[in-house]
């Protein structure tokens, strides 16, 4: 039996454990005298002794029914206990539990067999959801059970939904039980809670570091249990619903801060009442305004006299020869697609009804202000942002290797650039991300040479396509120090996800933005600043550097962010979503944001995208805790598997913190989320208190020990021969994303995989010649070893720079000069760029040059070719190098042209 450490989980624990013990005790039934049937017995009791911790949390299969269980063990019952593990093994794995009663008692029929992952789509739409309620107060057994069947006696065959009560005595359980068990909707706190809980377990007590830690809970003082519970609710889990059941006065609850708590019942036992706020909570966050409005379009009878033949599948069921396309769709789709906005329809551009609604629905659920969707992509919601608030000659500092929306995003607003350089990493040719000391000391030397006042905007990319993540909290915070209007777009196409998993939400722009406003506000952040600005008077660079800036009181928080919902989240593919927590929004920036919605949206949106984005929204609001609760799983059996495998480790590396984020950027020392040693580690410090953290659902696993490189064995070896996508590969890495709808098997079929390559790779190794091993050992080193240094940015060519000490640039400028071929030349990569160098020549792009991978820009517009620059592009081995002609060499301005552009400059200066 696996120990606890080798559990990432307390719900992986939970499935495990469960299957552990009916194998068990189904050997057992099957030999009950056997020689190892005494061994049997001894872990058989273990399991339950594991176990008995665990479902405390759980409505099924329930305190009771666990406990008659372990109680016909005892007894030696052990066919009546092996047949009633079965049963809760099943329920659990199936979800039966969900849709009916499920009878343990031997002999007893369980009325409905067939799993409901095979039930068909529309049956189990019919079904009513299913959620748990967890009840807080310190009962004895006979209350406990009254309190239950209370609950339960109030349903009625039109609730919309099925709930079972589970009753915990402590709000340490109520905070571990929320964090363990995905199927909590709503809590109920009444006021017989007590502070501690009688579990005393690593994995079960690891969750209380989520929601304060246990020294923080301790101070809280007993008549505060109640609305504190609701208060450390909210923290890490947003999306619940809570009651209140107190004594206390009305005065007395008014003044304090009730969190997610809906509604307070003052010390009544309206259980009819409770009962209809919680299924109103539920319905709540299940409906989906838009989506509901085009199901009920659908089923109108409507004649088509507009644009769309397609609409209503017309010209597919009259058509002779495009009738499989009817077919492999089904007709729903064809009786929803419509350019119509009314009919219970809405306008995407100008939306008064459902989506409208439906971008509130999201607001809510992620944490913003205000929320827009989008139905062509990320790349749009970019540039929408970016020409709202960037107007031409306004400064911004945006990391080099973002993806590249916002590179031409620059060029549309007409922006002032200033290129971050990340850290690099190239022992795996790939990027970190910006440190928080190279964003500080530019916007230093922007300050210092009077250009603050131009300084718009912030632009970085959380997390990375590699998957590091920004403490977004602190950028922001220092940033605000030293320009207190600044504006922060956080590129998130890849983070939609972290909202909802308690550890990943606090490094998201919203949660940061609305932390940072409510710190703001508070007397002790004035007094702190005010302290700090005492202190710093006078202070040089190198001090502020190295100093934690507290930014004034008076600080505007400005954020923006922009996902790629379809990307990690239930969404059609471009569904995207712009979210908003700008103080300054409504009057300041709403004007000209609606312009660039105007301007970047189509007329024709997309109504199927549309309603993805608000049925996924829904799916977050109540089951985003337990999918990202599974995806982290996921990742983390992924990296476990793979890092202690003995054959597998002598080819392959799984990337850990400690190998892509420098020791610098780690306060809390942590290398590696697993040790083989030790178990997991708790990653809830190093994702508050570092830099840099690494997200583990993007498994970065080098594979220059095969003798492939990162392209080839994405195509050749993964897709070609096993049907395994992947996306992102690095001269010698791919990197592996786990999503919501990862499951333990893909995992499996991964290992499965890579130990059959493994094996082969011994195989031809072990009957290769020595020439053969020659060979197969210079493909290695040169993968491993050999690699060409990562570039920075160079500079941008002073006919688009107009002070080198700053070095911003004007991309614009540069890439429109391009358009006149008279201005640009090619010169060839190998010789023809360096001699025009070594003749004292500033060869400087006309375009964009982007290699896959790593798919970034290492030359745009107006920028310098540094012979850094050219020696990567040499060393490059991929398949792509968008903006580069292989047949003419690189396209680079002529001598002229940049004479020319100068002296524009300089006329334009004076």
């Amino acid at each position: 039996m696996q120990s606890m450490g080798d559990y990432y989980s307390a719900v992986q624990l939970r499935s495990d454990r469960w299957s552990a013990l009916r194998e068990k005790l189904d050997q057992l039934e099957r030999e009950p005298e056997g020689r190892r049937s005494k061994q049997l017995r001894t872990e058989a009791a273990a399991l339950f002794e594991a176990l008995e911790v665990i479902e405390r949390y759980w409505a099924f299969p329930g305190v009771s029914a666990f406990d008659h269980m372990r109680r016909q063990f005892d007894h030696g019952l052990i066919e009546e206990v092996a047949f009633a593990a079965r049963r809760v093994t099943r329920g659990l794995g199936t979800g039966a539990y969900r849709r009916r009663h499920i009878p343990l008692e031997r002999g007893s029929l369980d009325e409905e067999q067939e799993e409901e992952a095979l039930l068909p789509p529309e049956a189990r739409a019919l079904t009513k959801p299913y959620f748990e309620v967890l009840i807080v107060d310190d009962v004895n057994e006979h209350q406990e059970r009254w309190l239950k069947a209370n609950m339960t006696s109030m349903r009625r065959p039109e609730d919309a939904f099925i709930y079972e009560p589970v009753v915990v005595p402590s709000l340490k359980d109520a905070l571990i039980g929320i964090l363990f068990n995905y199927n909590i909707q709503a809590i109920v706190v009444r006021p017989g809670l007590r502070l501690e809980s009688d579990v005393d377990l690593p994995i079960l007590t690891r969750y209380l570091n989520r929601a304060g830690g246990e020294e923080r809970i301790e101070d809280i003082p007993p008549e505060d249990y109640g609305p504190e519970l609701c208060r450390l609710i909210a923290r890490v889990r947003p999306e619940l619903d809570a009651y209140l059941v107190t004594d206390r006065s009305v005065e007395d609850i008014a003044g304090l801060d009730l969190g997610i708590c809906r509604r307070v019942f003052y010390n009544q036992e309206d259980f009819m009442e409770l009962h209809l706020n919680i299924l109103r909570g539920v319905q709540s966050r299940f409906k989906t305004p838009f989506f509901t409005a085009l199901v009920e379009y659908s089923k109108q009878p409507t004649g088509v006299f507009h644009a769309m033949p397609i609409s209503r599948g017309k010209s597919i069921s009259r058509s002779h020869w495009i009738q499989d396309m009817g077919a492999f769709y089904g007709p729903n789709i064809f009786l929803a697609e419509t350019s119509a906005t009314s009919g219970g329809l809405d306008s995407l551009l100008e939306p008064t009804g459902p989506i409208k609604k439906a971008q509130e629905y999201a607001a809510r659920a992620f944490g913003s202000k205000q929320t827009f969707f989008a139905t062509n992509g990320t790349s749009t919601c970019n540039k929408i942002v970016v020409q709202a608030l960037v107007r031409p000659g306004d400064i911004v500092l945006i990391d080099r290797d973002c993806h590249k929306s916002h590179h031409y995003g620059m060029v549309l607003a007409g922006a002032q650039v200033r290129y971050l350089d990340s850290y690099p990493l190239n022992e795996y040719s790939m990027y970190g991300a910006v440190p928080l000391r190279e964003i500080k000391h530019q916007l230093l030397k922007l300050k210092a040479a009077g250009k603050l006042d131009k300084v718009r905007m912030l632009l970085l990319t959380n997390c990375t396509f590699d998957g590091i993540v920004y403490n977004v909290e602190r950028v922001m915070e220092e940033c605000l120090a030293i320009k207190p209007d600044l504006i922060f777009l956080w590129d998130e196409a890849w983070f939609a996800f972290a909202r909802f998993g308690p550890t990943y939400r606090q490094r998201t722009g919203m949660n940061a933005a609305n932390v940072l406003r409510e710190r703001l506000r508070s007397p002790e952040h004035a007094k702190a600043h005010a302290r700090q600005a005492e202190k710093l008077v006078d202070a040089d660079e190198a001090t502020l550097l190295k100093t934690r800036l507290i930014p004034p009181p008076t600080a505007r928080v400005r954020v923006y962010t922009t996902q790629s919902t379809h990307k990690t989240l239930t969404a059609l593919r471009q569904g995207s979503m712009i979210h908003v927590n700008d103080q300054d929004f409504k009057g300041e920036v709403e004007q000209s944001f609606h312009e660039a919605y105007m301007t970047h949206t189509s007329t024709s949106p997309n109504y199927q995208i549309i309603a993805s984005l608000d049925v996924g929204r829904r799916q977050v609001e109540l089951e985003g805790f337990e999918f990202v609760q599974r995806q982290v799983e996921a990742a983390m059996a992924m990296r476990r598997a793979i890092s202690t495998h003995p054959l597998l480790k002598k080819y392959f590396k799984v990337l850990a913190a400690g190998d892509m984020i420098p020791e610098e950027f780690r306060e809390s020392g942590v290398e590696s989320y697993y040790d083989p040693d030790q178990g997991w580690t708790d990653i809830w410090e190093c994702w508050e208190k570092d830099e840099f953290v690494l997200d583990a659902t993007r498994v970065t696993l080098a594979v220059g020990g095969t003798g492939w490189d990162g392209d080839t064995f994405k195509t050749q070896v993964l897709m070609d021969k096993y049907g395994i996508q992947i996306n992102k590969t690095s001269r010698n890495t791919v990197l592996f994303m786990t999503n919501i709808g990862t499951t333990r098997s893909s995992v499996a079929y991964l290992i499965e995989v890579l130990v059959e390559i493994a094996k082969e790779l011994d195989d031809r190794l072990d009957d290769a010649s020595k020439m053969e091993r020659l060979a197969f050992d210079r493909r290695v080193r040169n993968l491993m070893q050999d690699l060409p240094p990562l570039p920075d940015f160079s500079q941008f060519h002073p006919a688009f720079c107009a002070d080198a000490e700053t070095g911003e640039g004007d991309i614009r400028s540069a890439f429109f000069l391009s358009y006149d071929e008279n201005k640009c030349d090619y010169l060839e990569l190998e010789g023809g760029i360096e001699k025009e160098m070594d003749k004292g020549r500033a060869v400087v792009s006309a375009s964009f040059i982007i290699p896959y991978p790593p798919g970034f820009p290492i030359l745009v517009p107006g920028q310098v070719v540094s012979r850094e620059i050219l020696a990567f592009m040499r060393a490059l081995d991929v398949n792509e190098i968008h903006g580069y002609r292989a047949e003419l060499g690189l396209r680079v301005f002529t001598e002229d042209a940049l004479a020319s552009q100068m002296t524009k400059l300089a006329t334009a200066a004076e």
